[in-house]
């Protein structure tokens, strides 16, 4: 694939002007170097909220930046947008954010009597490992702006193994964990909201909201273009699971079936 020559005052440079220096010379900064940005975008069928027995198609966006190393860099459609602040061939973190729709009744009749869930985000950091050239283990910590106060922490592992030259195999454990400010948001029910759902009253505590598996078969088009079919199963646990929305109009089982694609575009910054 050709690669653009952009010049430090681009837009990714932008991003990342607030960092500190490596040095002031030169091709010496911190965003110095050879760069891939992935955007692209997934179109599934899944529950119509966290914890839903109904279903709705739901679109979600892939945004991922980093430098390009020895080890190719492993994307799912699960990852939140992320920026790395540091990267080697095995490691690699950084900041990460998502945005949130809003839910109300008119996401689900469900959720009727229930207070609306605003639009907004969740924002923090991101970790990621690479104990083999064909696995990939990720962890989000993020924290909620405006849809939530509360703090999620995503954990996923990926092995991936190619089939052909251009299609690939993909898949691994999930897990997330979070705290009462996120339950009471998505799974809680007020006196209030009893009265008007019919739900039993539910103060979640802090804990593990979901555990489960995911996998996708990837078909790389040409050398940047990439597109995918993806099937992610969740089982409510814990808090989760024990909410009252759940229980009476939820399921515990969550199972999501699309779409991905996603273009890479390779770049040096000096």
């Amino acid at each position: 694939m050709a690669r653009m020559r952009l010049p430090a005052r681009s837009l990714i440079a932008v991003l990342i002007a607030g960092l500190p220096l490596a040095s002031a010379k030169a091709g010496d900064h911190l965003w110095s170097g050879d760069w891939s940005l992935t955007l692209g975008g997934s179109i599934a069928n899944g529950p119509s909220f966290y914890g839903a027995r109904d279903r709705k198609f739901l679109f979600s966006p892939i945004i991922a930046l980093g430098k390009q190393g020895k080890v190719e860099r492993f994307v799912s459609r699960n990852d939140s947008a992320s920026l790395p602040l540091y990267e080697s061939d095995r490691v690699r973190f950084g900041v990460a954010a998502r945005l949130l729709s809003a839910r109300d009744d008119g996401t689900s009749g469900d959720l009727k009597g229930l207070s609306e869930v605003k639009f907004g985000g969740e924002a923090g950091v991101f970790a990621e490992a690479y104990p083999a050239d064909w696995l990939r283990a990720r962890a989000e910590v993020r924290h909620g702006i405006r849809s939530h106060h509360g703090t999620v922490v995503d954990l996923q592992v990926d092995a991936f193994t190619d089939i052909t030259s251009t299609v690939r195999l993909s898949g691994g454990p999930r897990a997330t964990y979070g705290t009462s400010a996120f339950g009471r948001a998505y799974y809680g029910v007020n006196d209030e909201e009893a009265a008007a759902s019919g739900l039993a009253p539910y103060d979640p505590a802090s804990g593990w909201q979901s555990v489960g598996a995911g996998g996708a078969l990837t078909w790389k088009a040409t050398d940047a273009l990439e597109t995918s079919a993806f099937v992610e199963y969740r089982h409510m646990v814990g808090v989760a699971a024990d909410s009252s929305l759940v229980r009476q109009k939820g399921s515990d089982n969550q199972l999501t079936v699309g779409l991905s694609a996603n273009y890479r575009f390779d770049f040096t910054l000096d």
